[in-house]
């Protein structure tokens, strides 16, 4: 096994992880954590039946498609619960469902399924990102410093977990078609080395964060 794989491999130790303790300690989450819990579990789901697919040299791009729709809203959740008294929910809620369907459209006429659908990453990339950086910027109001929020240092560990690895892998979602019909097997692998590398940055965020939960 080259160096590559073993690292796309390895990648998905700290999703297990990250599962495997955000279940554990489920019952102690506050309100915002607990709605990110969900975000958590989806991806345990669907990225080690993804690996099983590559393992058995099945396509498992479908499953990409189904990730990008329900985790999108699964974060569109999560920051709803979070910015609720910074952003109005109602725009947050329009934001999901205008995405959903446009997703949704994406991989019925224009990206089909079996595709990598870029155009939906690409997008929704754009829109956590913007997400994530109203959220440093609402952590960081006097209010929210003087009340205290609960699990504002886990919510500021995952939400930089989020914005380091949407915004690092953009480029990479946006040419994910060209990268994936043109590039040869190996530079393909390389890219998503690349890939792999953020998505472990961003868990062990994510395993910070949840560490440094509020207890009481």
């Amino acid at each position: 096994m080259n160096f590559a794989r073993t690292v796309l491999i390895v990648s998905h130790i700290p999703i297990l992880l990250a599962g495997a303790y955000t279940a554990a300690i489920y019952k102690t989450l506050g309100k915002e954590l607990k709605v990110f819990s969900y975000f958590i579990f989806l991806n345990v789901v669907i990225q080690f039946t993804s690996l099983f697919l590559w393992f058995a040299g099945k396509n498992n791009m479908p499953l990409l498609h189904l990730y990008v729709a329900a985790g999108f809203m699964c974060l569109i959740w999560f920051y709803k619960t979070v910015l609720n008294t910074f952003v109005n929910a109602g725009i947050i809620w329009f934001v999901g469902v205008l995405f959903l369907v446009f997703t949704i459209c994406n991989s019925l006429f224009f990206q089909n399924i079996f595709s990598f659908n870029s155009n939906a990453l690409t997008v929704e990339s754009v829109l956590l990102i913007i997400l994530a950086l109203f959220t440093f910027i609402f952590l960081l109001n006097d209010i929210v410093k003087e009340t205290g929020e609960r699990d504002s240092k886990s919510l500021n560990w995952i939400n930089s977990g989020l914005f380091i690895y949407y915004s690092s892998s953009l480029l990479i979602f946006y040419f994910g078609a060209i990268i994936t019909q043109s590039f040869s097997k190996t530079l393909n692998l390389q890219t998503w080395v690349f890939h792999s590398f953020f998505s472990m940055v961003m868990y062990t965020c994510f395993l910070v964060g949840l560490w440094k939960r509020s207890k009481t």
